[in-house]
């Protein structure tokens, strides 16, 4: 089973390829240029790469947020016209759960950290039990500093990941020490090779999303959509 990975949640644009769980090829290129630019032309170039024509691939994982609102829907609405238009099964997947996967193997928390915008995250707490990963919350947008409390409730090692540790980094290697683990850059951002490896889990299992009603994960509203709330409420 072939499976195409998308993510673009982030500033990172990254699409692979797996077949039957095994890594194909995978691009992943952390630069500020327009998705909507990029996305079409990589996933081209990958598919040229290995000698797969896109209607050989069985299934498309996409990164389903949360994210950054103009990625999540360009790389939704990107996978949605190729299941669509292939008549293939589609799958999204959290894009805190892909990035969570790439600490396989981990002892402790695994805690991705998703730059939010104003001194927030998203983020949500993991392990890895018997070899799966397992979500322990719900996904949420926090503060850093409160979101340290509830990692120092927690026993043992945490492992911090995501585009977030960027701006971060510090506060919670102040505050967690020794129990604090980060790893490289390469092994912290968003992985399409994750997402499409945990949609192929799903589509083992027969489990598809519905290409018309699957939307992105947002967790909250848009900066345009608060601002209008905050005029509603003004008037």
């Amino acid at each position: 089973m072939i499976v195409l990975g998308i993510d673009s949640s982030t500033q990172v644009n990254t699409v692979a390829l797996i077949d039957h769980g095994r890594l194909l090829t995978e691009t992943i290129m952390n630069t500020r240029k327009n998705h909507s630019q990029r996305l079409m032309p990589t996933i081209d170039m990958i598919l040229k790469e290995v000698g797969i024509n896109i209607t050989d691939i069985d299934g498309v994982a996409v990164s389903s947020g949360p994210g950054s609102f103009t990625g999540l829907r360009i790389g939704m609405t990107t996978a949605k016209a190729i299941a669509w238009s292939l008549n293939k099964p589609l799958v999204g997947i959290p894009s805190l759960d892909g990035i969570a996967y790439n600490a396989q193997g981990v002892s402790g928390i695994i805690c991705p950290i998703l730059n939010a915008r104003r001194n927030e995250v998203y983020t949500a707490l993991y392990r890895i039990k018997n070899g799966e990963l397992e979500r322990l919350c719900d996904y949420m947008v926090i503060d850093p500093v409160k979101l340290i409390k509830k990692l120092d409730a927690n026993e043992g090692q945490i492992t911090l990941l995501g585009d977030a540790i960027e701006e971060f980094a510090l506060v919670f290697e102040k505050n967690l020490g020794d129990r604090l683990t980060i790893p490289t850059s390469a092994n912290r951002l968003p992985r399409a090779s994750q997402v499409a490896y945990l949609g192929w889990k799903r589509l083992l299992k027969g489990e598809t999303d519905n290409v018309i009603n699957l939307s992105p994960l947002y967790i909250r509203k848009s900066d345009a959509e608060m601002k209008l709330d905050q005029r509603k409420r003004s008037t």
